[in-house]
């Protein structure tokens, strides 16, 4: 009896040992599930990260927003005007004739006035002058081919920038409108 239970010993001993090696194929066979999951699982964690990031706008410069077009929650498309940013540098861009630029020139000292502020007095300077009239930037430019033989003298956009430290110079907004006064007896400043 005692060398046929050692032979059924053996038999289970062959049978635990077998199941041993099942169970071990079948743990690594999940390990590599389970590494597959986790793989797949930071994957969907970076895609979910990249679409966070597709959801947050940033300005490319600093400044104030104007009017919003947008509400919140909106589906938006790449090119969809959203907002104005309005910058917080102040400048003045002063239309002036071709007639009047004979003196001017970069770095000239300005004294402008706004009608908004009860003729408040601002100083600036001016800091470039257009390489060509308002007309040429236009979206839809004036066709004298149709007979339009009166010479009429142009506007360039002189752009003046804004001293900064000024009394109510915080009341300044686009779009206002001023008396530009350009000191062309002073040499150019730096």
């Amino acid at each position: 009896a005692s060398a046929a239970q050692g032979a059924a010993d053996i038999e289970q001993a062959k049978a635990a040992l077998e199941m041993s090696r099942q169970d071990r194929e079948s743990t690594i066979v999940n390990r590599d599930s389970l590494e597959a999951d986790v793989a797949s699982a930071k994957a969907a964690l970076e895609l979910a990260q990249i679409d966070l990031q597709n959801t947050q706008i940033i300005a490319p410069t600093g400044g104030q927003l104007g009017q919003i077009s947008v509400r919140l929650g909106a589906y938006v498309s790449a090119g969809t005007h959203l907002t104005s940013l309005v910058p917080p540098q102040h400048w003045v861009i002063a239309n002036l004739k071709e007639t009047q630029l004979a003196e001017v020139r970069i770095g000239q000292p300005v004294t402008f006035t706004v009608d908004a502020l009860n003729g408040e007095r601002f100083h600036g300077k001016v800091q470039s002058i257009s390489p060509a009239t308002g007309v040429e930037f236009s979206a839809i430019s004036p066709d004298n081919a149709t007979g339009n033989f009166v010479k009429i003298a142009q506007r360039i956009p002189v752009r003046i920038t804004v001293n900064d430290g000024q009394k109510y110079s915080e009341h300044l907004r686009p779009g206002m409108s001023v008396q530009v006064t350009i000191d062309t007896r002073a040499e150019k400043q730096p």
